[in-house]
């Protein structure tokens, strides 16, 4: 399992942070792992999962 900064999440989907937040709130998006005080990442395989979701809903 490998865990990825905001930075990567944005690079991987493309998304601006505001965005991302905005869909975590919604329940569309994968939650954050709170890795300390000020410091939270996303569990990669998480967000790969959730591009894959999109590509499908695409092909419907």
């Amino acid at each position: 399992m490998r865990l990825i900064k905001l930075k990567e999440v944005i690079q991987k989907t493309s998304l601006g942070h505001s965005s991302i937040y905005k869909f975590i709130a919604e329940k569309s998006f994968p939650k954050q792992v709170s890795l300390g005080a000020k410091s939270v990442a996303w569990v990669e395989s998480e967000v790969d999962d959730w591009i894959e979701e999109r590509i499908e809903e695409r092909n419907i």
